[in-house]
């Protein structure tokens, strides 16, 4: 793809059906790379407390993984604000860069981090300010990719198209299992104890480099083409989405009514799953990781299935 030139004041590209696909690949791809180093944290739990939090009191210990977990989620909504912004000021496609560049760096920072026996209280201040960084970059990944798809795809069909960055999600958590459960598959446990669970972080560089050089290929998106045209772009995107008629309301439902829901039980059934079949069920580390990853898969089916739907029926 290639930026189009337009025909005239006001003109909007009309995307073919090989540009929406590359647009849905790229996008797609993406989100699984990003949400893969986003979530990589939480499949490796377990030795990242050992490694940056450790305790005397094992259940202290997850408590302070977790909690390092929920800070990258804590300043989500920030960087949907910041990259939102960005993004209705300067395009999608150039934040959509930014944030798949500042989550990889972030990613691979982590897996480059002396453990807390080395460094001491620094190892864990770093692998917080680092969660904080994806954090910013989740949310203005997620939003930025919905948007961008959602503005390439005719009406009749918005909401399939739109489904596969919800699946690509999934995709994320279960592409992250993948990668553990191959990675000791090929280390002996000392290996793998010692320095080899670092390898699913550093691969986060080589997801980087695929994600950017499908994303520099695409174009802008042709909505934000026509309203740059046309001189509609917003001076403020921040202040006027609260203050357009009916928004605020909107605005609550989607956050609260829908999006809060979803997550929360997401998010419970997969990565408290995981620590609960791991801890007190006693379930073998690669069984449970199977049976969270083959639940994850299905759901992916679903959200597909959903989208689709939606676009049936409203």
């Amino acid at each position: 793809m290639t930026d189009s030139a337009a025909a005239g004041p006001g003109a909007v590209y009309e995307p073919s059906a090989k540009d929406i696909r590359m647009v849905i690949a790229a996008s797609s791809a993406g989100t699984v790379f990003e949400w893969y180093d986003f979530f990589i944290y939480g499949t490796l739990a377990a030795i990242i407390g050992k490694a940056f939090f450790p305790s005397d009191n094992a259940t202290l210990e997850i408590l302070l993984v977790w909690a390092g977990f929920a800070v990258g989620f804590g300043f989500r909504p920030l960087g949907a604000v910041l990259f939102g912004f960005l993004g209705d000021r300067l395009g999608r496609k150039y934040t959509f860069l930014v944030t798949v560049t500042l989550m990889g760096i972030a990613t691979a920072g982590v897996g480059m981090i002396p453990s807390a026996a080395t460094i001491g209280i620094a190892a864990p201040i770093i692998i917080i300010l680092l969660r904080v960084l994806q954090g910013l970059a989740l949310g203005g990944e997620y939003g930025g990719a919905a948007v961008y798809v959602a503005e390439h795809s005719p009406p009749e069909k918005r909401g399939f198209y739109t489904s596969f960055i919800q699946a690509s999600v999934v995709g994320g958590f279960v592409l992250s299992l993948i990668v553990v459960l191959g990675c000791k598959a090929l280390m002996s446990d000392a290996v793998w104890e010692s320095w080899g669970w670092r390898v699913p972080f550093l691969l986060s560089l080589i997801l980087l480099a695929i994600s950017l050089w499908m994303r520099l290929k695409l174009s802008e998106s042709p909505v934000f083409q026509a309203m740059k045209q046309q001189g509609e772009l917003a001076k403020n995107p921040l202040k006027e989405s609260f203050t357009y008629p009916g928004n605020p309301r909107r605005i609550f439902i989607a956050l609260f009514g829908i999006a809060a829901g979803l997550t929360v039980i997401w998010y419970t059934a997969m990565f408290s799953g995981l620590s609960f079949l791991k801890g007190p069920m006693k379930v073998e580390e690669t069984a449970a990781e199977i049976i969270v990853g083959c639940a994850a898969a299905v759901g992916m089916g679903f959200f597909l299935w959903a989208g689709h739907l939606s676009d049936r029926i409203g």
